[in-house]
């Protein structure tokens, strides 16, 4: 078995403790919360500790699970490998290109295994719409969103999140790598814009952002997130395709809200529009839900580990989707069109 310790346990660690404890293949040896915290369920009887390198040193685990705020990701995804671990963390990899790249470098020198979590790539229905859109042939016209009308404990979360990244980094990632796996083209300029909507966010952030990123086979993306009461619920999930030959869209269930987790990844409907031909509906009725795509995930990691599958790919492509995001959010703060 793959002993495992994880680390950060707020809504993203605890659904990825659960599919570690589901799985024969992993053992959690450990947990790890910088202040204490009180679990239910299948996660109540294992102790929580609160010094993750304590814990590391202690407990030498196999793997090293990660889930805490994006400014902490690199310091313990290295440490983890430098100690023997190999690495699952949650998206993005690190808060800023540097920190990114330092981490893969690591991953090379050590041989350690580095899963990012991009949780799309382990869902069909996005899967089908990525292999739908590219045998459409390019170029290609992006338009993708993630809007979310959070209140309550959800907006003190986003509010937390947009003390170190915007929102259109922390979900935009997604996003720009299925953009990425349609074209292979390389992208070339992102143009950006957002607002502060809030006074409860901080002064040097946006709760609102949309960008425009150019790819050198002149496909063009168009990105969307905001976060917050303010925010409508109308037009929240926008996952379109469209190409010379016709379009392809993700339709999600309508009874799942902006906030929801479900609603975040959720596609139960694959509609194709070849150009002059009726629209055809292909539906996933056994689309999986959060938690089964967490499990999926956790399943590919036991076998990048029991296999030694080559994830430099991964690595790159995780990386590349991290540097549009990044370079959309200088465009905001500068007003710059920003070349790639």
């Amino acid at each position: 078995m793959i002993s495992t310790l994880v680390v950060g346990l707020g809504q993203m660690g605890q659904s990825h403790a659960q599919a570690y404890h589901q799985n024969p293949e992993f053992q959690i040896v450990g947990l790890v919360n910088r202040s204490a915290k009180q679990l239910s369920g299948a996660l109540s009887h294992y102790p929580i500790e609160t010094n993750f390198y304590t814990a590391l040193e202690r407990l030498r685990p196999d793997l090293v699970s990660i889930a805490t705020y994006s400014d902490s990701h690199a310091d313990i995804a290295i440490a983890a490998m430098r100690a023997g671990a190999h690495v699952f963390v949650e998206k993005p990899i690190a808060d800023n290109a540097i920190d990114a790249r330092r981490v893969a470098d690591v991953a090379r020198e050590t041989g350690r295994k580095l899963v990012v979590g991009h949780i799309l790539r382990h869902h069909p229905t996005w899967n089908a719409f990525i292999a739908q859109a590219r045998s459409l042939g390019g170029p290609y016209v992006f338009r993708m969103n993630l809007n979310q009308r959070s209140d309550g404990a959800a907006w003190e979360v986003h509010k937390q999140l947009m003390q170190k990244t915007s929102p259109i980094v922390d979900c935009g990632v997604h996003y720009l790598d299925v953009m990425c796996q349609i074209t292979d083209a390389a992208p070339v300029e992102v143009r950006g814009m957002g607002l502060r909507l809030s006074d409860e966010v901080a002064a040097d952030m946006y709760n609102y952002g949309q960008f425009q990123v150019l790819f050198a086979d002149g496909s063009c993306g168009w990105y969307e997130a905001g976060w917050g009461p303010m925010m409508s619920e109308t037009a929240h999930f926008v996952k379109d395709v469209i190409s010379p030959a016709g379009a392809v869209s993700l339709r999600a269930p309508t009874q799942v809200s902006s906030s929801d987790l479900e609603g975040h990844t959720a596609a139960d409907e694959l509609v194709v529009a070849p150009t002059h031909e009726p629209e055809s509906v292909r539906t996933f009725p056994d689309s999986p839900g959060h938690q089964d795509l967490c499990n999926r995930q956790a399943a590919f990691v036991a076998r990048a580990i029991k296999e030694n599958i080559d994830l430099t790919d991964h690595i790159q492509d995780v990386i590349r989707s991290l540097e549009i995001c990044l370079a959309a959010d200088k465009s905001i703060r500068t007003g710059l069109t920003i070349k790639l």
